[in-house]
């Protein structure tokens, strides 16, 4: 179905996604600065991270879903979605530093080194930033297309990162529930990744076979 919004509706569409990818902090500020939560910290924490795999995952979806709709003008929130999913990482990562060691960095990173879950989640929001500080058309420029696409290609390890922390941190409590649907979420979108790239190589080799003159013998 062709769905092709104007210049001024995908403002539109933009500026609400906005504000609905911003609902979630608004929340938890407001419900932590009215003492309604019971446990602050813990619920901060949690949500941050669920939102910051809610984002990844989204933004994962878009190429597929661009894909099977022809909708292209779907690549043009990716960006958007993918910032969020770095700025809800950052909140995360920040409670944790605050709220936990009160931004005693040293204690921080000996905090990393000790517990696993952990020192994967803190490399998957390393990974992140030059994500997020090379999203701008001018960091592409300055890049180049290919060295800037490969260096994009780190969302396939940081996604799977995010899993394997969430994992982890469940596995306390042994509810696997929550990481197992975000895990299958994850490994499918990336296992279309891999179909659609296999078929673009499959494509461009009959094309250029296609090329080829036959040699008279």
């Amino acid at each position: 179905m062709a769905l092709n919004p104007t210049a001024r509706q995908l403002s539109l569409l933009k500026s609400l996604i906005f504000l609905l990818a911003l609902l979630p902090f608004a929340r938890m500020v407001w419900l932590t600065y009215t003492g309604q939560l019971v446990e602050p910290l813990e619920f901060i924490t949690r949500g941050t991270g669920d939102w910051t795999l809610y984002f990844l995952c989204i933004s994962l979806a878009v190429t597929p879903l661009r894909r099977f709709t022809q909708w292209n003008w779907l690549i043009k929130l990716r960006r958007m979605l993918g910032l969020f999913a770095f700025f809800y990482a950052a909140l995360h990562f920040t409670t944790f530093l605050w709220f936990d060691h009160f931004f005693d960095v040293q204690e921080m990173w000996k905090d990393v080194l000790k517990r696993p879950f952990i020192t994967v989640g803190f490399i998957a929001f390393v990974l992140l930033i030059p994500l997020a500080v090379t999203s701008t058309n001018g960091m592409v420029k300055r890049l180049g297309g290919k060295r800037w696409q490969w260096l994009h290609r780190l969302i396939y390890i940081i996604a799977p990162l995010g899993i394997l922390h969430f994992w982890w941190m469940k596995a306390g409590k042994h509810n696997f529930a929550q990481p197992i649907l975000f895990g299958a979420i994850v490994a499918l979108l990336l296992l279309m990744r891999v179909y659609f790239a296999w078929g673009k190589r499959e494509k461009s080799a009959r094309v250029a076979k296609a090329a080829t003159p036959v040699r008279s013998t």
